[in-house]
């Protein structure tokens, strides 16, 4: 189990190594001087080209590619992202102060999704072809299909607008975290739901789920301790990838409703060609899909018998 865990975090160095290179790329290829920007934003008069010039070699933006990406890599092993070019902030002090705020409303909206989704999906699939399965169906096709800003203004106008009883944004308080999380709270569980609902449909066609209805046991036993647990597999891989998107910011229900998190921060940099602040972004987003992808990995041993008894001998 040892051998396998350490296996699975050298894995991790070449993607890491990958999604750097991606990071930097993505700003050095984009169009636009990022010397001529920070020098519109310094002063209202046009920038000469001996300025230009000048602070291209500061920045060290003349130098070839390789070698920034290298110079830059060797500074992001250091835990040095640069410094943003719109408000002089560290990148990585200023992703760090935001990131709180978007893990609050991620964790809750995550587990809001869970508490949702897993029983909807179980009782739909125990009713299969019943009235209940047909509602929350039609419900899951629904809920997937709502665009994240259109649910968020449907909520305000509803909530905030009409009945008056939460704020329509803002950050501090627990009434404010209650429209973001469920905004992305109910896409995720629309998801999670159909999910559930056909890996616990074809787990409960397996051979020992059969075996255990065989021997006596209940119904609920059945499902709880048998069908239910490695039909979490497809279920838990959704749950990761959703909770990677979310933690790496979502930047459109951020920006709904003044969330102080990532994603609305990235916004604001990008408008700015803000580069070091993209390139941070796109490296801690790769970084935080590696982690949590690496905790899904663990959590299949946990989850499956079979892939712990697999585990163990390689």
């Amino acid at each position: 189990m040892r051998r396998y865990i350490a296996r699975r975090i050298l894995n991790l160095v070449p993607v890491l190594l990958g999604i750097s290179l991606l990071a930097f790329s993505l700003s050095a290829l984009a169009p636009g001087d990022p010397a001529l920007r920070i020098l519109r934003l310094q002063s209202d008069a046009p920038p000469t080209r001996a300025a230009v010039a000048k602070l291209r070699v500061e920045l060290g933006l003349d130098a070839p590619f390789p070698l920034r990406y290298l110079r830059w890599l060797q500074d992001a092993a250091r835990g040095d992202l640069g410094e943003s070019y719109r408000t002089g902030e560290p990148v990585l002090r200023a992703l760090a102060l935001r990131f709180p705020a978007t893990a609050q409303v991620a964790v809750v909206s995550t587990l809001l999704a869970l508490v949702i989704s897993l029983p909807l999906g179980v009782f739909s699939a125990v009713r299969r072809n019943a009235p209940v399965d047909h509602a929350s169906r039609i419900w899951a096709l629904v809920g997937a299909s709502m665009p994240s800003f259109w649910l968020a203004y449907v909520l305000i106008l509803m909530f905030s607008v009409g009945l008056r009883l939460l704020p329509v944004a803002g950050h501090g308080t627990l009434a404010h975290l209650v429209l973001p999380s469920v905004t992305l709270a109910l896409g995720g569980a629309a998801t999670l739901t159909r999910l559930t609902r056909s890996s616990l449909l074809e787990t409960l066609g397996e051979d020992f789920v059969r075996t255990a209805r065989a021997k006596g046991l209940g119904s609920f036993s059945v499902i709880a301790r048998h069908a239910l647990q490695p039909g979490l597999i497809p279920v838990v891989t959704a749950l990761g990838i959703r909770l990677g998107h979310l933690l790496a910011g979502a930047a459109i229900v951020e920006t709904v409703f003044a969330w102080p998190g990532i994603g609305k921060f990235v916004v604001d940099s990008i408008y700015d060609r803000d580069y070091p602040v993209i390139q941070g972004f796109v490296l801690f987003t790769g970084i935080v899909f590696v982690l949590v992808n690496l905790l899904v990995d663990l959590a299949y041993v946990w989850i499956d018998p079979r892939i712990r008894i697999e585990a163990g001998r390689g």
